[in-house]
């Protein structure tokens, strides 16, 4: 019987789509090669470790009040492009989208996001009441629909969230694309802009935002340590944007909001750049060794600027990750990010390369 406390529930927060993490390496005697998450295949940087570790001897004590240091090493890492009031950091890349929302979004405000996306954008738009209001990527090479987003935009439209290069498709948005958008969208409304896997990117036209932050455009750039830095497990990330806009959200930023362990960490990872460069190669390195592959086999799959590809498979989608685990490789259906039937399939190290390569023969083979 109902003690009528639902009467002050919040409506759009009654059960939905939820956004749902991949899963964990399941307990086994057997090797298993975790492609399914997009993390770092050479683990964490020897200096954040070293860090992290010098920091769990301060667990008994509050960490820093606020973000300071960990903005004035951002400032050091972007040589000096940005102040330090120009960057807010969290408990990763998603809590960072939450506090942008929470921010900027009330009642029956518009949100404009393009699937296949990170889910997030759209199911924390409606945890504040806001309509997301989805525009596809353009198949059969999900382009940005630049004229449908700004058709869409309407007087309730507060946020429009763009990703380059994007989680799952690996497609990005081209420079001039950016530009010409940028300056057809009203003055009122703010582009969150994902760049998290932006170290993996290498296209001659591929470009952040940190040159248009530089010139004023309502923009903030998302950023995370989980990928490149391989901090996933310190849940921590960040964003850049104008100062006026930074100093605005800093309002609703908590104090101690960022553990000790994942503050020193997160300094540590930025200092080390060897590790960053050896990352990038390995991934750069693996994008070339499968596709490759991919075309030897007859795998379809998009060209990324990511760290994983998405792929059509052979043959239905959990039907081929089910069969990929039976060969000790685990990758993600991606139908919740709005890409039914396809796969995202993280590039591994060259050992985790090779399985999923031989992975993938056999189950072409028994097709």
């Amino acid at each position: 019987m109902s003690n009528g406390i639902e009467s002050i529930f919040k409506p759009y927060l009654e059960p939905k789509e939820v956004y749902k993490g991949g899963k964990n390496v399941p307990a086994s005697n057997r090797k298993i090669y975790k492609l399914s998450s997009n993390e770092n295949p050479l683990g964490a940087s020897p200096k954040a470790i070293a860090a992290l570790k010098k920091a769990a001897k301060k667990v008994d004590v509050y960490p820093d009040q606020t973000d300071i240091r960990l903005r004035e090493a951002l400032v050091k890492d972007f040589d000096g492009q940005l102040t330090a009031d120009q960057f807010i950091c969290g408990n990763s890349g998603s809590e960072i989208i939450d506090m942008l929302l929470r921010a900027f979004i009330n009642d029956n405000d518009e949100v404009i996001y393009s699937n296949p996306s990170f889910l997030p954008y759209s199911v924390f738009s409606r945890w504040y009441g806001a309509k997301p209001i989805d525009i596809p990527l353009l198949k059969p090479n999900y382009d940005l629909d630049v004229k449908g987003i700004l058709d869409a935009i309407t007087n309730k439209t507060k946020v429009i969230f763009l990703t380059s290069p994007n989680n799952p498709t690996g497609t990005y948005i081209p420079k001039l694309v950016l530009e010409d958008f940028l300056d057809q969208v009203p003055k009122n409304i703010v582009i969150v802009f994902d760049e998290v896997y932006r170290h993996f990117a290498d296209a001659e036209d591929y470009i952040t935002a940190l040159p248009y932050v530089k010139s004023g455009h309502n923009i903030i750039a998302i950023n995370s340590f989980s990928k490149t830095y391989g901090l996933a497990g310190q849940r921590i990330g960040y964003c850049y944007t104008t100062a006026t806009i930074a100093n605005y959200i800093r309002q609703i930023h908590k104090p101690f909001l960022l553990p000790i362990t994942s503050i020193e960490a997160a300094i540590g990872a930025l200092d080390d750049r060897l590790f960053i460069e050896k990352t990038v190669k390995t991934i750069h390195d693996g994008r070339t060794y499968l596709m490759g592959r991919f075309n030897e086999i007859g795998i379809k799959y998009w060209p990324t600027q990511g760290n994983f590809f998405i792929v059509d498979p052979p043959i239905p989608e959990f039907d081929f990750t089910d069969k990929l685990m039976e060969h000790g490789v685990m990758v993600r259906p991606v139908t919740q990010f709005g890409a039914p039937g396809k796969v995202r399939i993280t590039i591994g190290d060259q050992e985790s390369n090779e399985a999923l390569v031989n992975a993938l023969k056999k189950i072409k083979a028994d097709i």
